[in-house]
């Protein structure tokens, strides 16, 4: 075996320069990929086969995602990290007396003619969200990397989020390998994605050597990943192997001075805040003297108290780390992502990785309704501001902006479900506040007002085709691609401002009934395309409070569909329902039954009340207009009017039906 580090002379000269170090027994690498394409899964499957999950080992699954958001929702949130350790059987299992051929590769490294493997090799994992909100959670992370495994589902092909990270990975000049998931689909054409996967890396400005990709097949949920169709191995020792072969070993000179850059943040109830990210230069030390210097250049000296490397599942506590390892670094209570770990005699600083702007901002208010403070802990605006402020320094695309009022701020990020996210994670903590109907970023670009577009994919039955351009289009989209493979479905292609997509995943699931799938990503900002039409339906807001009888309600549900039930205490001005028609109707949902010695035919008979629309987070910030409120508590989510009064709510509307006229 040879040992961590090598030089190799790049010609037999007695004057040749020396080439770049490398760490031949690490690789680094992330797996990026569309939503729903199989990340997380196939991450299981690289686990257990490595030994990193025992055969008899009770995990849950999808053990990578650990948040209960993720639990709950199926879906990956954070970034991750895990490491496997693959021990190469044979130098020649590949069928070459090398695992790296001489070439000049896309990320820069020379690699030397031939050379012998350490017989163990470190494999870092970095398992990434595939939702499109989360796209800054994967723009960091690629800084920490030299390649990534691309996953695409073998019948859906490139989405719309398999563009957004493929871009980025391939602005950085990372080698890609391909893998073509879910090839036991009944409607699996993996020939025909590998074309298109081709197409797009062609499309999205690919060099030469990234578009020379090796593709690999899988099942992920079976552990299978395969270098031909017809293969019949169970394993996944075809990825292990593409990776050693294809993703170039990190580089870093382990005598030169410290650097390293902060990519993530984690906490420990034990040691407090912690730095990841990967030793880029010289060599990280427990119990030695460093300098951070921050993102506006300011240095700042610490001790680190504590270096820990990823080891499977677990985390393991290191003496030291050299480059190229991604380690965690604890002793400093405010480390930020952007950050750079340096030397304390020779302090560099590392660039950070750029990460796209928001397109989508919200209100958080203090919450000033009449059950302000009975259901959350932390209610305050100061409370509002501290949590919001430590949210920014984990959340490289979030940005919070202090206004005029004092219990306002604005939060923008990159998409509804980013901040409802965050809303719902403060919530569970304690939180109360009140959220207002997102808002999309404008810009002044050229004299001209110009507003976000979304790249829009829609799977669908060809039944609803009709509705469902018809309702796109009264959203202002743009079709620019349908395709009919002829199995009964069609997809189609939209561009579509961000605010055309605000309310309409409701309305889509119930045009499709529930067949339908819906995927976007941000893709440029153009021009604005004027007002977009809204809800279309009014709202049942309540008059006075007290608590909901089903004698009030009963005779309401004939014309509207009802948020509350029978016995809810409610409050003037909260909206209970959504009215048949277009316009707001004043209710009283807590009437109660006179009592009377008079009897009728009709005073015994049951209240018969159809279930209520309980509406999730997500489903009352896409429902609000400009002039209601999301009421978000620990233990319930309220839809309310800002004014809450009626007089007064009718006095504003008919100032501003006047000034309109004006």
């Amino acid at each position: 075996m040879l040992p961590a580090f090598k030089e190799f002379d790049s010609s037999p000269r007695v004057n040749a320069p020396r080439m770049q170090q490398f760490r031949y027994d690490i690789r680094n690498v992330a797996i990026i990929a569309h939503v729903d394409h199989g990340k997380t899964t196939l991450v299981d499957a690289l686990l257990k086969q490595a030994g990193a999950i025992r055969a008899n080992q009770q995990v849950d699954e999808r053990v990578m995602d650990s948040n209960d958001l993720e639990k709950e929702r199926g879906i990956t949130i954070l970034a991750k990290n895990t490491s496997v350790r693959y021990l190469v059987d044979d130098p020649d299992a590949l069928g070459h007396a090398a695992h790296h051929e001489a070439t000049h590769t896309a990320s820069g490294h020379d690699l030397p003619a031939v050379f012998v493997h350490p017989r163990e090799v470190k494999i870092n994992i970095v398992d990434t969200p595939g939702h499109a909100d989360f796209g800054g959670e994967v723009e960091r992370v690629l800084s920490m990397v030299e390649g990534v495994i691309l996953l695409v589902d073998a019948a859906e092909g490139p989405m719309p989020q398999t563009r957004f990270v493929l871009r980025k990975a391939l602005s950085l000049a990372l080698l890609p390998i391909v893998v073509i998931n879910k090839i036991d689909r009944h409607d699996a054409r993996p020939t025909e994605v590998v074309n298109e996967v081709f197409d797009l890396m062609i499309e999205l400005g690919a060099s030469d050597e990234q578009l020379d990709f090796p593709i690999l097949y899988a099942i992920g949920r079976q552990g299978i990943v395969r270098n031909e169709l017809a293969d019949t191995n169970d394993d996944c020792r075809p990825l292990f192997d593409a990776v050693l072969k294809r993703i170039p070993p990190p580089p870093g000179n382990a005598g030169g001075p410290l650097q390293l850059l902060v990519s993530a943040i984690d906490y420990n109830d034990y040691v407090g805040r912690l730095g990841i990210g990967r030793v880029q230069r010289g060599k990280v030390r427990q119990g030695e003297d460093v300098v951070l210097i921050l993102r506006d250049g300011t240095h700042k000296k610490g001790r680190v108290s504590k270096v820990t490397a990823f080891e499977g599942l677990l985390r393991t506590e290191v003496p030291e780390a050299s480059a190229g390892e991604i380690v965690a670094v604890a002793g400093f209570a405010d480390v930020e992502i952007g950050e750079t770990f340096a030397d304390a005699i020779e302090p560099e600083r590392l660039e950070p990785i750029a990460i796209d702007e928001p397109t989508v901002s919200m209100f958080w208010l203090v919450n000033d309704s009449p059950f302000a403070g009975t259901e959350g802990k932390f209610v305050t605006s100061r409370n509002l501001k501290e949590r919001l402020d430590r949210e920014t320094r984990k959340d490289v695309a979030l940005r919070v902006r202090e206004t005029e009022q004092a219990d306002r701020f604005e939060v923008s990020g990159r998409g509804e479900l980013h901040l409802s996210i965050l809303a719902e994670n403060m919530r569970r903590e304690g939180y109360e506040f009140a959220l207002s109907r997102p808002q999309v970023i404008l810009k002044e670009i050229g004299g001209k007002t110009m507003e976000p577009y979304e790249a829009l994919v829609v799977d669908i039955d060809e039944a609803h085709v009709g509705t469902i351009m018809e309702k796109l289009q009264a959203r202002r989209a743009e079709m620019t691609d349908m395709v009919n493979p002829g199995s009964g479905r069609v997809r189609i292609e939209f561009k579509i401002p961000t605010r055309g997509l605000f309310g309409i995943r409701t309305e889509f699931l119930s045009e499709t009934r529930g067949t339908g799938l819906l995927y976007h990503t941000f893709l440029e900002y153009g021009p604005y395309r004027g007002e977009i039409a809204s809800r279309g339906r009014g709202a049942l807001v309540t008059k006075e409070g007290g608590d909901t009888t089903a004698y009030a309600i009963e005779p309401l549900q004939e014309r509207s569909t009802l948020f509350v039930v029978p016995g809810v205490k409610v409050y003037g001005g909260q909206i209970v329902g959504e009215n048949s028609r277009d316009v707001d109707m004043v209710v009283q949902v807590c009437k109660k039954k006179h009592l009377t010695n008079m009897r009728a035919s009709t005073s015994d008979m049951a209240v018969q009340l159809a279930p209520p629309r309980l509406m999730t987070l997500e489903q009352c910030l896409e429902w609000i207009e400009d002039d209601e409120l999301v009421e978000v508590t620990p233990e319930s989510i309220r839809i309310r009017k800002k004014i809450l009064d009626h007089s007064t709510r009718e006095v504003a509307r008919k100032k501003i039906a006047k000034a309109a006229e004006a």
